[in-house]
């Protein structure tokens, strides 16, 4: 009885694809070399610069409150760390996008995915964002090409990074070049 109970259990099991690919403090351990201070900072942006970022990455800012990351040493600024959560299809998904002192993408790092993994982005396809400034080729069709078969992935993921570097030159104006 215990072995056609567990064999009906193993049948009917879906299986999980939602999973937390980085805890927060992992993803920071990458985005910040040890020795470098991290300090965690909130913003609250005015509905002036909500519509500012709005108009310069061409997405819509929900939220008024920015909690980000910034690294520093005796150098000065070292970079700085922002992370989003945001709807792909019907689950949601976290990334963390690190950005330079002068305004261009260090990296993008997926945290979680909720959705099935056939949707999941692969590494190579995030190192698409490496290097790259808010501009009109960071656009999915354009300087960053659509995921086969994921294309819900592809625009959520891109617009997030848009969203992230449309707020950074907003709070950061003078960094950015």
């Amino acid at each position: 009885m215990k072995t056609l109970t567990l064999l009906l259990l193993l049948l009917c099991a879906v299986p999980a694809s939602a999973r937390l690919l980085l805890s927060q403090k992992q993803a920071l351990a990458l985005a910040f070399k040890p020795g470098i201070l991290v300090e965690r900072r909130t913003a609250y942006l005015s509905p002036e610069q909500v519509k500012r970022a709005q108009e310069a990455g061409r997405v819509k800012v929900e939220s008024r409150i920015w909690t980000y990351y910034v690294g520093t040493s005796s150098r000065g600024v070292e970079g700085y760390a922002y992370f989003e959560t945001h709807q792909v299809r019907t689950m949601p998904e976290t990334f963390m996008a690190v950005v330079e002192p002068d305004g261009r993408l260090r990296f993008v790092e997926l945290l979680a995915f909720l959705e099935p993994d056939d949707y999941l982005p692969r590494a190579r396809w995030l190192d698409l964002f490496r290097g790259r400034r808010l501009d009109a080729d960071l656009m999915v069709r354009r300087g960053i090409r659509n995921i086969t078969g994921s294309s819900l992935t592809s625009q959520a993921l891109t617009d997030g990074v848009r969203r992230v570097l449309a707020v950074h030159a907003v709070l950061h104006p003078e960094k950015v070049e």
